[in-house]
């Protein structure tokens, strides 16, 4: 049978400052700039088991009878903006997964829809018998998932790549699905998922590729750097790169960060990689940006951006609408011990509103002005048309 989605490979983008200082010389990658500081796993140890003044565990609220908490955000069942396909659409599922779609080609009934982060197991972890475990559920099964023509990895974390998730996506759509993600990651989907060769493909940061979906058009994706990490097990660290992505489509531009940091604590600079992204690649018509689990900040700052820090990569990559993500869905490992699952939304409302730059949406209940420009919230569940 032959594929549905044709790939084209690009070649990569020239950045002035850019080399491959994030490859390590003995194989695997790592985190090239001042604004990142190497954390040990004895340092996480003491973080989770041992006394801190910024510890302070704070239960998931309930609501009565141990309903949801209507402080929590809200799910509600997506409609995935059929109503709309000459817009962009991106629709939350919850934590980093997003269901994006392009304005629909003229003549065309759909547009090309691309999965980003898809997670729907019950728990981020090796074993659904331990670990974190989601406190929100997805507002919808896979099987009520619409056809997915690609589908873009940040990195192999367990919170953004589900094996569950892709493999029932593998299954459904076959030759007319393509996997997209950054170095050291392909043998994943050949050797676990059973895809063809063909069927995956991995890049580089600023490498570029543009997909060719049958009947429904072009897509043109760009591999870009994040200020994160990679690893499945203990003795994997850093083995696969992590990455973010540029989307380009039928005159449409997304910035999907997937999960990254800024600056971590005590260092002299943040992250050029996100200036760097908006001047190449921007403006952006909708970027998502991670606001959560990143307390604490002290070790937590390295991989996670918090929701002020995040307001300053909106402004970077040049964004004219960005939806505050990665929070409301699972606890972290260590942050849950730390952060209140109230904290992210309100620390990015409140970030915004300084700035005059809040648009809107989120557990409030104020709806989303995607109109406007600036940053905002939605609901799980909720599609986001730009």
């Amino acid at each position: 049978m032959t594929s549905a989605v044709s790939i084209n490979r690009l070649p990569p983008l020239s950045i002035p400052g850019e080399t491959k200082a994030h490859h390590r010389p003995n194989g695997g990658y790592r985190n090239p700039w001042e604004s990142y500081r190497e954390v040990g796993a004895s340092e996480a140890f003491k973080l989770r088991f041992g006394s801190h003044p910024e510890k302070n565990f704070v239960p998931v609220p309930q609501g009565p009878n141990g309903t949801r908490s209507d402080e929590l955000v809200k799910v509600r069942k997506p409609d995935w903006g059929l109503q709309q396909k000459g817009k962009l659409r991106a629709t939350w599922i919850g934590h980093a997964s997003f269901l994006i779609e392009l304005p629909a080609q003229a003549g065309a009934e759909r547009g090309v829809r691309i999965l980003c982060d898809p997670v729907f197991s019950e728990r981020t972890s090796p074993s659904q018998w331990f670990g974190p475990k989601r406190y929100t559920p997805t507002p919808c099964s896979l099987d009520e998932l619409p056809d997915v023509d690609v589908v873009c990895i940040s990195h192999n974390h367990y919170d953004h790549l589900d094996y569950t998730a892709v493999q029932h996506i593998y299954n459904k759509r076959g030759k007319n699905v393509h996997f997209l993600a950054a170095l050291g990651n392909k043998k994943w989907f050949t050797q676990h998922v059973g895809c063809e060769e063909d069927q995956a493909t991995e890049l580089d940061w600023w490498d570029g590729c543009e997909l060719d979906v049958k009947t429904y058009g072009k897509v043109r994706l760009t591999c870009c750097p994040t200020q994160h990490g990679s690893g499945r097990f203990i003795n994997d660290q850093g083995h696969t790169l992590w990455c973010s992505w540029a989307i380009e489509g039928n005159g449409k531009r997304l910035f999907f960060a997937g999960d990254t940091a800024y600056q971590a604590q005590g260092t002299p600079s943040p992250c050029p990689a996100f200036k760097h992204v908006g001047k190449a690649l921007g403006p952006f018509d909708l970027a998502l940006l991670p606001i959560g689990l990143m307390s604490p900040h002290s070790w937590m700052g390295s991989v996670h951006a918090t929701p002020e820090q995040s307001l300053q990569i909106h402004k970077e990559v040049k964004s004219k609408l960005s939806i505050g993500i990665h929070w409301g869905t699972v606890r972290g490992g260590i942050s849950a011990h730390y952060e209140d699952v109230r904290d992210p939304p309100r620390r990015w409302h409140a970030a915004a509103e300084k700035e005059s730059l809040w648009r809107g949406g989120g557990p409030e209940g104020t709806p989303l002005d995607s109109a406007g420009e600036g940053v905002g919230l939605c609901e799980i569940g909720e599609t986001v048309t730009v």
